[in-house]
């Protein structure tokens, strides 16, 4: 049997990024063919991933890259069970991979870009990511990303919590101006402040529209005060309520977070005319991380008493 050696074993953990003695085993199993032995790691890496495949990952990280060429960004949320995991700076690294993937390749969806070559090393995005969770040692789920050609500008909040890209339709001359750059962070920033549904009031669904006026209505004549009201008169305090209901859920219609005198729709067109110009916002790309997922409920007094009786 071919000697291994800790320079062997070194080399292994420095590729892989597994433990020593998993390295070690590998080498052996193997005798002593290094590319052999990383296929064992990635074949165990595989049966790892199929165990761990079940278990809640709704942390994790957002992240965006742009282009060299500056035209393009793409953004993505790739979920870790813990936070700890989230902050390690080898997932970071792979988060960064993934996004450089997806600009490179621009897959269609999450399964073609599982299927898409990875931007390191001879494998696919699933192989390498079933490496990762061999080597972390936690389960984790590419969930969803998004690519915006164009004019845009894009924020991502707290170190990987919130991420937003906000697309643009503007003269040349005014993204051409210097203070263009600013007024479009400006809305990237108030997008992460306030999430919205919806862009502007014309992009709410008219199934929507009806729904929420169907449910004023009754909220109005439930009320004794409006029983013998005329219906144009409930109908225009449906209609002044539904201006609320817009400015909760439309970027435009909100109170620009810098200035609450003014909405987000008057700040851009007041940009727009001092730029000479026009301004309009045609997406909202907001992802939050774990938004919407189950949550792990930690049972700390299990887990130490696992610990001490293994």
């Amino acid at each position: 049997m071919m000697k291994i050696t800790a320079k062997d074993v070194a080399a292994l953990r420095q590729k892989t990024g597994c433990g020593m003695m998993d390295c070690k085993k590998a080498l052996v199993e193997a005798n002593g063919d290094f590319e052999e032995a990383v296929k064992v790691l990635r074949e165990r890496g595989l049966a790892v991933a199929a165990k761990k495949a079940d278990r809640i990952a709704a942390e994790g990280l957002v992240d965006i890259m742009i282009s060299e060429d500056g035209k393009t960004a793409a953004m993505i949320e790739v979920n870790t069970e813990t936070d700890f995991v989230a902050k390690n700076e080898t997932f970071r690294e792979f988060v960064q991979n993934l996004l450089k993937t997806v600009l490179k390749v621009r897959p269609a969806d999450v399964d073609a870009l599982l299927k898409a070559p990875f931007v390191e090393g001879d494998v696919t995005v699933e192989e390498a990511l079933k490496d990762k969770i061999f080597t972390i040692g936690e389960n984790l789920n590419i969930r969803r990303f998004v690519i915006v050609d164009g004019v845009f500008s894009s924020y991502v909040h707290g170190k990987g919590v919130t991420g937003i890209i906000i697309s643009f339709d503007a003269d040349e001359n005014v993204v051409a101006h210097p203070e263009f750059p600013e007024m479009a962070k400006n809305i990237a920033l108030q997008a992460a402040a306030i999430p919205s549904v919806y862009v502007s009031r014309e992009d709410v669904p008219e199934s929507v529209v009806a729904e929420e006026k169907n449910i004023l209505t009754s909220q109005i004549m439930q009320d004794p005060k409006n029983a013998n009201k005329p219906a144009n008169i409930i109908e225009k305090m449906v209609t002044g309520r539904m201006g609320k209901f817009y400015e909760a859920n439309c970027l435009l219609e909100q109170a620009y977070v810098k200035d609450d005198s003014v909405t987000v729709d008057q700040y851009i067109k007041a940009s727009a005319k001092s730029f000479g110009g026009n301004i309009k916002v045609t997406a909202c790309y907001r992802y939050e991380k774990g938004e919407g997922l189950a949550r792990r409920e930690e049972n700390f007094a299990e887990e130490i008493a696992k610990m001490v009786n293994q």
